[in-house]
């Protein structure tokens, strides 16, 4: 397969998020020539921003994402499940009719994958535990003593469970509740215990999808922010390895995703990634950023950084390459200027002032654009595709759990986030359960991954509030 190369041309545990303020803080980005010369494939060259286009005066906030028709409803939460945040009622945002109650409790739980014989796994990385709930909601281990499991998928046929371990990618015979015979499908991916790394990795957890021919995907986080020595790595960071059908070595599938947590595969057998993007993003164009006297090409402005750059939702083929760290998802429907509208579909990338002034790295406009895009610093998780078991609109498309902004101001609220799906494309985004965040940005949980079940309902992990939600329609 062919990657689509960074070149010279003559032409972005939870991410960090940077807090805005009413007022314009600006600093010029620190340079990164060292970082730049440890990547081979990359050669240096002078200043340049991007071109401004349809440029037009105004001071409208961004839009958010679509909300669905949601009305509040309380957490309905069992006898002995009542632990603190449910030591006092909640409510939530659901469709109208719909019920949230606390299936189970689970500390720390992560990504979440359904059994063939109708079980609920959940991944628990940090116990180093893989537990199986039953559709009452009783657990018990399944898998103990590994190096912080994190995503899980079964094959086409449900007979192989695979998870992927910070380190490496094991798959499972699984038959009646139990997993059998560990059997090593990628090894020696990097993560924090890597010498190399020395404890210096931001984006560990890793998660697993498996095709209908057999080949088996994993992500692989980006080091840090803009970590460009990622690119060189072997095997590359910052990117979505495959394993071909029966085995062999991790190959790049896709570049330039920088922590692509979101991995699924669609009805249609095409691979989607949902991607946290970099942090402080600095202003990419060469013009007065608001009121400035002069061109802010080049500094980090809180406002622009709150709303910059839109988190993809991509579909990825081979070789595909999502620009990090040179390119960045821009939605702004009038780039460049403060509160533009967004438009989060079709999102072009324009060049990272940072690291690819005016394009010499990467040209961006070789680029395809993303399909969908999260507002900046949602934080997306877990990944899923619906089934057909949920009652229109939701019958067929997406779910994304959004975990929100760690420390942006105002604070991206987390969400259960639904993309309704069409002819191997994906909608805009809608919010299926929110709530989870009041007006003064407290929350008292942070969805990782939904998942649907054969009962018809869908079941929510929370990291936050160690919680395992059952979203159920009418009945």
């Amino acid at each position: 397969m062919r990657i689509a190369p960074y070149r010279r041309t003559g032409h972005a545990g939870p991410p960090g998020r940077p807090p805005a303020a009413p007022s314009r803080v600006r600093r010029r980005a620190r340079p990164v020539l060292a970082a730049l010369a440890c990547l081979p494939l990359v050669a240096a060259c002078g200043l340049g921003p991007n071109p401004v286009t349809n440029v037009v005066s105004g001071n409208e906030a961004p839009v958010a994402a679509a909300a669905a028709d949601l009305a509040p409803a309380p957490v309905a939460v069992p006898p002995g499940l009542d632990a603190a945040p449910f030591d006092q009622p909640r409510e939530a945002l659901v469709p109208a009719g719909w019920t949230l109650s606390v299936f189970a409790r689970v500390p720390g739980a992560r990504l979440a994958a359904w059994t063939p014989d109708g079980n609920l796994l959940v991944s628990v990385p940090d116990d180093g535990r893989v537990v199986i709930l039953s559709p009452t909601g009783e657990q018990r281990p399944l898998l103990e003593g590994l190096t912080r499991p994190h995503g899980l998928a079964f094959s086409p046929d449900g007979g192989t469970l695979y998870v992927a371990e910070s380190n490496r990618v094991t798959s499972h015979r699984y038959a009646n509740g139990a997993a059998t015979g560990a059997r090593v499908v990628a090894d020696g991916l990097p993560d924090a215990d890597s010498p190399d790394l020395r404890g210096a990795y931001g984006h560990q957890l890793k998660s697993v999808a498996a095709g209908p021919d057999g080949a088996v995907y994993v992500s692989i986080g980006s080091t840090g922010n803009i970590s460009v020595e990622d690119l060189s790595a072997t095997p590359p960071r910052a990117s979505i390895l495959r394993v071909p059908p029966g085995g062999g070595p991790a190959e790049p599938f896709a570049v330039g995703v920088r922590n692509g947590t979101g991995l699924a595969v669609a009805p249609d057998g095409a691979v989607w990634s949902a991607v946290n993007g970099r942090d402080n993003v600095p202003y990419p164009y060469d013009r007065p950023y608001g009121d400035a006297p002069d061109s802010s090409f080049g500094e980090v402005i809180n406002q622009y950084v709150t709303a910059h750059p839109a988190e993809p939702l991509a579909k990825l083929t081979p070789g595909r390459n999502l620009g990090w760290p040179y390119c960045n998802p821009d939605a702004d429907t009038e780039p460049g200027v403060p509160g533009s509208l967004q438009d989060l579909t079709d999102v072009p990338l324009v060049a990272d002032a940072e690291l690819n002034p005016g394009g010499r790295e990467l040209d961006c406009t070789t680029l395809a654009p993303m399909e969908q895009t999260f507002p900046a610093h949602s934080a997306p998780l877990g990944l899923s595709f619906t089934s057909g078991t949920l009652p229109a609109p939701y019958a067929t498309g997406a779910l994304a759990g959004v975990h929100g902004s760690w420390n942006a101001d105002p604070p991206v609220a987390p969400e259960v986030a639904f993309f309704p799906y069409t002819d191997g494309t994906l909608g805009p985004q809608q919010t299926l359960v929110g709530g989870f965040q009041d007006p003064s940005g407290a929350r008292w949980g942070r969805p990782v991954t939904a998942v649907t079940g054969s009962d018809g309902a869908v079941y929510i992990t929370d990291d936050d509030a160690g919680a395992v939600y059952r979203l159920a329609p009418p009945s």
